[in-house]
């Protein structure tokens, strides 16, 4: 791997001129143009990590996320790569495979990297997750949830929940289940629930049952064959795409047919939905989009710019051939 002493030595300058030179400062333009030479035959790639630990003013942002394999994951990560590498900054990613206590001790670790701001993807907002950002003393976004002491953006869950509601209910379905995830998770175990349990307030003739499971597709698959056969729901709604997708499945392994004999929705809006046959009416968050904003909120935020408090990102229910008529 050519170093910045191996440029240095075949370009017969100092150490420190190709320093001043990768840095920005000033070098003349007949050894610039010796050292650009050297860079392009060479193939020298400087480390951007590296240079951002030196430099007075880092333009590393460290991103913590619960988990990889999740769609909405992936998307947000994204999206806030693409905004930051326009805006000139570098994405460090830490992944904490759903541990809490992982999650704030990488809250230490990426300011002992000497970050200059970052974005967490949470599902829950401890006492030790503020006192953390207090003591690291940089910028933090939150990405998911919501806390009135830290700069946020989250999903429009509570009225996602509350039309996703609203549109089973006119389209006739009056015996409901809803598959839920843990309350630890409060934009997807709380917020969707309570918007959709609002939303069956103004109902009053329904008959409604509530289930919790895990986050994966095969929670769903194993559980929902018991929810068709001790409650028989009309439609069952599905807390994620991951769980209506194994709920599909369980009902096809019944020999149900959906949406004749059971209609079924998630929520996320995953791009698989609309290749599943049938299609699945979801709620669409866009994820990708969030991470954009996400991106260039934590810059702003490192600039010493104002933002608001709190930024809500847009949704969209998208209907499609698993809901029926009743």
């Amino acid at each position: 791997m050519t170093t910045i002493a191996d440029i240095a030595r075949i370009a017969g300058v100092a150490k420190s001129t190709v320093s001043r030179y990768l840095n920005g400062g000033s070098i003349s333009e007949h050894t610039k143009r010796k050292i650009e030479e050297v860079i392009l035959e060479t193939g020298y790639t400087p480390n951007t990590f590296a240079q951002s630990l030196k430099a007075k003013k880092p333009n590393i942002i460290g991103t913590i996320v619960p988990r990889l394999d999740s769609y909405a994951t992936s998307r947000t990560l994204i999206g806030i790569d693409e905004r930051l590498r326009e805006l000139h900054f570098q994405m460090l990613v830490s992944n904490t495979s759903q541990d809490l206590e992982r999650e704030i001790e990488n809250i230490y670790t990426l300011s002992k990297q000497k970050v200059a701001g970052i974005i967490l993807l949470a599902t829950k907002i401890t006492e030790d997750h503020l006192k953390a950002f207090q003591e690291v003393q940089i910028p933090v976004m939150l990405v998911g949830q919501q806390h009135d002491d830290v700069y946020s953006l989250i999903h429009n869950d509570y009225e996602a929940g509350f039309e996703m509601g609203k549109l089973i209910l006119e389209k006739g379905h009056r015996r409901i289940a809803f598959l839920g995830v843990t309350e630890e998770d409060i934009a997807v175990g709380v917020k969707r629930k309570e918007g959709f349990i609002h939303a069956m307030q103004t109902q009053s003739d329904c008959e409604i049952q509530y289930y919790q499971t895990g986050f994966k597709i095969t929670d769903a698959l194993y559980q929902v064959p018991s929810i068709i056969e001790e409650f028989n729901p009309s439609v069952l709604v599905c807390a994620t795409d991951n769980l209506a997708i194994g709920a599909l499945k369980a009902a096809y392994l019944k020999g149900l047919k959906v949406p004749a004999d059971l209609s079924i929705t998630g929520f996320g809006g995953y791009e698989v939905t609309e290749m599943l046959n049938p299609g699945l009416t979801t709620a669409k968050f866009f994820y990708k989009e969030a991470g954009e904003i996400a991106a260039q909120n934590i810059v702003r935020l490192v600039n010493g710019e104002d933002i608001p408090k709190l930024t809500i990102s847009k949704y969209k229910i998208i209907e499609r051939e698993s809901v029926d008529n009743k």
